[in-house]
Order: structure tokens, then sequence, then C-alpha cells
């Protein structure tokens, strides 16, 4: 997940607004996380949460989830067991109910109601946040959140099958290209031309093995997932290089500094066959999805265009064990936060774009007059959490319209139960 998702920011954003009393009046907090960036370049790339702090008069507070960035507790020791052992959903969520509580206090903003927006796992944390804390947060926007497959609910093909129809829906050339371009790999392995794979993709060193090959269909695997996730309407330079169509992007060379790729330095396989990123945080996201994340999609080459890589809840458990020496909980969120049981929750927005291979892993229906489901046409991962652009499609100008409608709503009536509470 990006994160999921190098760097895994999570986005803390305040929003006060200061009326003709004085008194600040609505306070929007936002758990964002997405991997490989810094927070400033996730802050960057979340012009929807800053636009609307304009418009409020607010104040935005960008802040790191545990273990990632510069958020380590036990410092370089921090991915050691045990003390990896403090790194769950429930304590980020307990490190935000207690900054949301401090931050009121510090800005004497008791009254102000409180909204999280979240993108990704971000997103995911928002509902939880919701579900667990509606003492503290009156509402959630949940943007491109799989809180159901990653809860172990659903297919465990869909992801890379939705990777795949994001190619196909461009033009079906596109897809059947990339599709032969992994047999041809697979020919080539097959009769051990390793010198030709390496001159083919500028690998540094020819591969050697069948694992060689394993890795380098991962890291192939992972471009074309980050290109599908990103498939904005207009070039970006978030997580990499990429321009305004899914088969034209530059992942693994963004800079143009590399003259050949590493196939172990630029692509770790971990519990996550999305892709953990890199460095400390892809250690911390690869603890998550061996613990309480649940991660398990695979790849067939029928339903997709990818050769097969199956994950199963068996190969995770074999893999987490002997990794870090724990046993995967593949139903835990479902138990702790609900699975797909949110009837009498509320005030939660679930929006998805359709060219997102994340979106079919969360909420697509609306569930209740509170339970708001968004979906975005030509929309790309969370795509409504990213500044106005002229470029924006008709959809995802009326989604953001209808968030901030239902988050002002939202507010008037916490207003309003906070008011009559003192």
């Amino acid at each position: 997940m990006r994160k999921m998702s190098a760097l895994l920011a999570v986005t803390v954003t305040l929003l006060c607004v200061q009326r003709s009393t004085g008194r600040k009046a609505m306070v929007l907090f936002s758990s964002t996380l997405e991997m490989k960036e810094t927070v400033w370049e996730f802050a960057l790339n979340s012009g929807f949460i800053t636009e609307l702090a304009a418009q409020q008069g607010a104040l935005v507070i960008f802040a790191e989830h545990r273990y990632y960035g510069k958020s380590l507790p036990f410092g370089k020791d921090s991915f050691k067991i045990p003390q990896i052992g403090l790194l769950t959903v429930e304590q980020a969520l307990a490190d935000y109910a207690v900054m949301i509580t401090e931050l009121k206090q510090q800005l004497a903003a008791t009254q102000c109601p409180v909204i999280v927006f979240g993108g990704s796992y971000g997103g995911m944390l928002s509902v939880y946040m919701r579900l667990k804390y509606p003492n503290i947060v009156a509402g959630a926007l949940a943007a491109s959140a799989p809180i159901l497959s990653t809860a172990g609910m659903g297919d465990p093909r869909q992801f890379f099958r939705d990777v795949t129809d994001d190619f196909a829906s461009v033009t079906p050339e596109c897809r059947d290209a990339v599709r032969g371009a992994f047999h041809q790999l697979k020919e080539l392995a097959e009769h051990q031309d390793y010198s030709r794979i390496q001159s083919e993709f500028s690998l540094c060193k020819p591969p050697s093995s069948a694992q060689d090959i394993h890795q380098l269909n991962g890291l192939l695997r992972n471009a074309f997932t980050l290109m599908a996730m990103l498939d904005y309407p207009y070039s970006t330079h978030f997580i990499g290089e990429h321009a305004c169509q899914p088969c034209q992007a530059i992942v693994y060379n963004a800079t143009g500094v590399l003259t050949c790729f590493d196939l172990y330095s630029l692509y770790l396989e971990c519990a996550d066959p999305t892709g953990c990123g890199l460095g400390f945080d892809s250690m911390a996201w690869d603890y998550q999805a061996c613990t309480e994340i649940n991660l398990c999609y695979e790849s067939n080459n029928v339903t997709d265009m990818f050769p097969p890589m199956p994950f199963t809840e068996s190969d995770r458990e074999r893999y987490c064990f002997k990794r870090w020496s724990v046993v995967p909980q593949p139903d835990w969120l479902k138990i702790q936060f609900w699975g797909d049981a949110l009837s009498t929750a509320s005030n939660i927005i679930f929006s998805n774009g359709d060219l997102d291979p994340w979106a079919n892993g969360g909420v697509r229906k609306t569930l209740s007059s509170s339970l708001i489901a968004i979906n975005i046409s030509e929309g790309a991962h969370h795509l409504d959490l990213r500044g106005s652009n002229d470029a924006d499609p008709v959809s995802v100008i009326s989604a953001r319209k209808t968030e901030a409608d239902l988050i002002a709503q939202w507010v008037k009536m916490e207003k309003i139960r906070l008011e009559q509470s003192l």
C-alpha cells in the first residue's frame, strides 16, 4: 500500500476558525498516510485540506505516525524485537486521541468540533478514529480506504485484476503488451538467457537463479501497481514521476541518475505484495502487514496481466514468523473495527476513484444518510485530497463540494451539541 504506501507520513490537520466572538469554531484533523514521501511532500500533495483551511481561516498541522520518519521511540533499536511490538493500529489511534485533546487544550479550542481526514491507510485510520473515539471525533473523510480487503474480506485476486483493468481502460493493447512482456521474460528465464534479461532491463548484474527472476517479477509488478494507483489526470511528482496515462511513468529512476537497476536495493519483498517501500519505513509497514493489516493479494496471469505470484495466509504466516517471530491475526481488523457491519456508525464519507485498484477493497455503496459513499469516475488514488487543478474531471470537483458540504453539516451539529453541554 502506498503508504502506503519509504516514508509513511501521518498528516495531522487542525482547522480552527476564528469568529467575530474570537471563539474557535472548528477543528479538522487529518490522519492521511502515504509511504515513499516525506511529511512535507505529502502536505504539498494534499491541497484539498489546505484549500479548505484557507476557506475557513484555519490552522494546518502535520505529524508522523509512530515508528515512521523521525518518530522512532527507541531510535535505531525501534525495529528490534520486542521494541517493535508497540507498533499497532490501536497505539497509533491513541496517539491521535491524545494529540487532539492536548492541542485543543493548548489552543483554547476545547469546544471545537473535530473532523478527521485520511487517504489510503490514513483513510482507514480516519474510519477507525470515528468508530473508536466518537467522543473526540465528530466525523471522518476516508479517501481510498480499503477497510474491507485489509480486514481479510473480499477476493484476493481483486487488487491485481483492478491494476490490470486500469491499463486496459486506456487501451487493451497496453494490457496485452505487459502480459506479453512477462511471458517473454518467463521464456528467457526458462532458457537461462540471463545476459539478455540483464540487457533488456538494464540490470546491474545478470540474474542467476529462480529467486532472482521472482525478485524481478515483483519489482516490475510493483512499478505497474504504482502507475495504476497514481493515474492522475495531470503529471505529478508524487511517489515518482508520473505522466497522465498509466503506461507513461518513471518509478525507479525518476531522477535519471541511475545507470542500472539493482534488483534487491530498489524493491523489497515483504508481507505486502503491493510493495512496502524502502528503509526503516518499509520495516514498519512490513511489521504491520505481519500483525494486523491483512494484505494477502495475489496475481495469477488469468484475471490479471502479471505472472502467477500467490500470497496465501499460509505464506504470510511462514514469512512473518521467520521475519518478526509473530503470528498474523488475519481477522483482527474485522473484529476490532467492525468489518462491513457499519450500520450503527455515523458521519463517515467513503470516497473512491474508479481508476484506483484499492477502491474495490473499500466501501462503494452508501450505507445510511450519514455513511456516504462517493465514487469518483476518472479518479485515481485519493484524487479528491489533492488540490484543485484545471485538468480535474467534473467528478472530483463535485466530490470535493459534497465532502465540504457534509463536513459543514457535521460541524454545525457538533457545535450545537457542544454548546448545549456547557
